[in-house]
């Protein structure tokens, strides 16, 4: 990683002042770690983490200011209330306004000792409950599809990391920029291929493009033309034809 590279981090985001400009910054930032405060036990599966859905919300407000829950299906499966949602959000880089889907499920309560599917014997008050305990479930199902950020692969035992993505689009080095610009004109390109290279030049190319570029001028690199010993060759074929004039 370069030095100087600045790119999104969590304690900017924590202290309220995340600047976004790029979309790779974007990603970069939600495939971060969560902050370790964050994460809880889950209090009654062994060994599963899970992210509070209040830390969800603050997410989902600081990074995208504009999100929404649209409610797809309402149902009821076994004794549970199983909702599917799709979680709106607006990308900050370009404005436009982007979707995952997430499905959640809770049990309603029921009597002691009832069947599972008993509904004559469900709680009073058990929909009321379970309702938006599964809307909750949803919008974290949904949200960690975002990124690692919002919990994506906390359960998993193999995981990938997204550090690769922070010099994938780097521009080009000043450094880079100078030996391409000194080194073209003895570059075996046809006049289409050089054009071609100056309007790459003109547009800006990435750090990985102009390493690209410095090998390709470097396997066509052809000898620098000798002034002197061009006016030496002229001379030479002017005495010649001045001879043969002569003779």
């Amino acid at each position: 990683m370069k030095d100087g590279r600045k790119l999104p981090k969590l304690k900017d985001l924590y202290i309220g002042k995340l600047d976004i400009k790029r979309e790779n910054d974007l990603n970069i930032l939600l495939n971060q770690e969560p902050k370790p405060q964050w994460i809880k036990s889950h209090p009654m599966v062994p060994n599963a983490r899970y992210i509070p859905i209040e830390v969800i919300e603050f997410l989902l407000t600081t990074i995208f200011i504009r999100w929404y829950v649209e409610i797809r299906v309402t149902q009821v499966i076994a004794n549970s209330v199983v909702l599917t949602i799709r979680l709106h959000y607006q990308n900050p880089i370009d404005g436009e306004m982007r979707f995952q889907d997430g499905i959640g499920a809770n049990p309603m309560q029921t009597a002691k000792d009832a069947g599972a599917t008993d509904f004559s014997q469900i709680k009073s008050g058990a929909v009321m409950m379970a309702a938006p305990a599964a809307e909750s479930y949803a919008i974290k199902d949904a949200a960690e599809k975002i990124g690692k950020l919002f919990g994506k692969d906390m359960n998993r035992k193999d995981a990938f990391g997204y550090d690769s993505l922070g010099n994938k689009f780097d521009m080009a080095t000043p450094e880079q920029m100078n030996w391409i610009m000194i080194n073209k004109e003895n570059c075996a390109y046809d006049e289409k291929q050089m054009a071609e290279l100056d309007n790459e030049i003109f547009e800006g190319m990435t750090d990985i493009r102009a390493n690209e570029v410095i090998k390709l001028i470097e396997m066509n690199r052809q000898e620098p033309v000798n002034m002197n010993r061009q006016k030496d060759i002229k001379k030479v074929l002017d005495s010649k034809l001045e001879r043969n004039e002569n003779d």
